[in-house]
């Protein structure tokens, strides 16, 4: 079940909350470094992170999933974001250059349907980023952030539902390696925590990030299949 948007928005706005946007932006912006005249949206809550594509994307929207609640998306410019069913997005097929899921997947009632309609609307070879809170990470443990709630994943269980959905996944990586608790000495060296736990604990992030592009062909597959000749051929009577 989705998280409240105003329990989102709150987050977000604690100091660990900004700790998670900078750390998560700037991944994000590394994966995608430009983007410039292409149609970039987010599903689920990415407006902490679509901001910084705005000057340069061609359009830019934020879609909100109607059990979450939506917010009036930026401030005192023309609205962006819309509340939509997340099964079923208002836009046409092969609409999307690239789409950025954060606090969409783990909380989506059905994940497959979920992905599939992610795939129907981006463009070919369009890109994928979902973040999704990891198995193996201290903040899935902890529920005083939206992190702790929904479906965390493994590696293997993200790469084979993206895998199933026709996504190719690309680049793999853990953020959020600064334990899960609003105190000050945490908040200061979150930077630190990040370039070392990055580089030792990489599979312990609070977090997966994983970039995927869209695929229009099914990957053929690599079971061998043993042939067998017919030796004699018998007539049908």
């Amino acid at each position: 079940m989705h998280l409240d948007v105003a329990t989102l928005r709150d987050f977000y706005a604690t100091p660990l909350g900004k700790i998670a946007r900078r750390v998560l932006a700037r991944r994000i912006r590394t994966l995608w470094p430009t983007v410039s005249g292409e149609t970039v949206a987010g599903l689920g809550f990415g407006t902490p992170f679509l901001g910084a594509f705005r000057a340069e994307a061609g359009n830019v929207a934020a879609f909100m999933p109607a059990s979450q609640g939506a917010l009036i998306w930026p401030a005192g410019n023309p609205i962006l974001s819309s509340l939509v069913e997340d099964h079923c997005l208002p836009v046409r097929d092969n609409a999307i250059d690239r789409l950025l899921v954060v606090h969409g997947l783990e909380v989506a009632e059905r994940e497959r349907p979920f992905l599939r309609e992610l795939w129907r609307v981006l463009a070919p070879e369009g890109r994928l980023i979902v973040v999704v809170p990891n198995r193996r990470g201290l903040w899935t443990h902890v529920d005083s952030t939206p992190f702790g709630h929904g479906r965390p994943y493994s590696r293997p269980q993200l790469d084979a539902l993206l895998s199933d959905a026709l996504f190719t996944p690309l680049t793999w990586s853990t953020a959020l390696h600064v334990p899960p608790f609003d105190r000050s000495v945490l908040i200061r060296s979150a930077n630190a925590w990040e370039r070392v736990g990055s580089r030792i604990f990489s599979g312990l992030g609070g977090v997966l990030v994983v970039e995927a592009r869209k695929e229009t062909v099914a990957p053929a597959s690599g079971t061998r299949v043993r042939i067998k000749a017919l030796r004699d051929l018998v007539p049908i009577r």
